[in-house]
């Protein structure tokens, strides 16, 4: 089992940036992949970012299509969510999930802790 540690987030102006991060752990295969999804009170969760370890492949949601960047260390394992031009409804808990489905929207068998993102207007 793969284990998913997150970090980052916090609170921030409308305009404003911040990094997540996600540190994968034990043993990782060339095939594994790790979405980005958050869950904003009352809502459902939704689907934010992908990117694969085998080729670097990436999606995004359409809401955050060239604001949100991700991104991937494969030396420490550890994948980025940068996020740029945040808005107030950019605010959710932010969790990352990894494994090995070749479906990029769908979450994995692993999940991170979640971390809070707070954009205030």
């Amino acid at each position: 089992q793969v284990q998913l540690v997150e970090s980052g987030g916090g609170s921030v102006q409308a305009g404003g940036a911040l990094r997540l991060s996600c540190a994968a752990s034990g043993r990782i295969f060339s095939t594994y992949s790790i979405r980005w999804f958050r869950q904003a009170p009352g809502k459902e969760r939704e689907f934010v970012a992908y990117i694969s370890f085998n080729d670097d492949s990436i999606h995004y949601a359409d809401s955050v299509k060239g604001r949100f960047t991700v991104s991937r260390d494969k030396f420490v394992n550890t994948v980025y969510l940068q996020m740029d031009n945040l808005k107030t409804e950019d605010t959710a808990v932010y969790y990352c999930t990894g494994g090995y489905s070749s479906n990029p929207w769908t979450p994995g068998s692993s999940w991170g802790q979640g971390t809070q993102v707070t954009v205030s207007s």
